[in-house]
């Protein structure tokens, strides 16, 4: 039995069966009233999102929406593989990182 191959080794289909994999299991999680469960399936399907993103796309300096966080940016101050490293505008000021999956464009009119 061979070991789980990361996400950062998995094709593009392979990421796909895996998200489809996640997403029922967090369905059931929520039917099950399972939050916690379901807060770590929502995590999972963000990261392996990211693997099949471009994170040459994501610019230093420029910010962003979050996704399931309407209203609330984010302005990357550096990238570390599929991480945006940055600060919430109007947050606490502290450091975080986000994968690339949670970050929204925006048209220059939203900032």
């Amino acid at each position: 039995m061979g070991r789980e191959k990361r996400y950062s080794e998995l094709s593009e289909y392979e990421l796909n069966q895996e998200i489809a994999s996640l997403r029922d299991k967090a369905r059931k999680a929520e039917q099950m009233g399972m939050v916690s469960e379901l807060a770590v399936y929502e995590r999972k399907i963000a990261m392996a999102k990211s693997y099949m993103l471009n994170p040459d796309d994501f610019k230093p300096g420029e910010t962003y929406g979050i996704d399931g966080d309407p209203g609330t940016y984010f302005k990357i101050d550096y990238m570390n593989g599929v991480f945006a490293w940055g600060a919430r505008l109007n947050g606490d000021g502290r450091e975080e990182a986000l994968p690339i999956s949670l970050l929204l464009k925006l048209e220059q009119s939203q900032i």
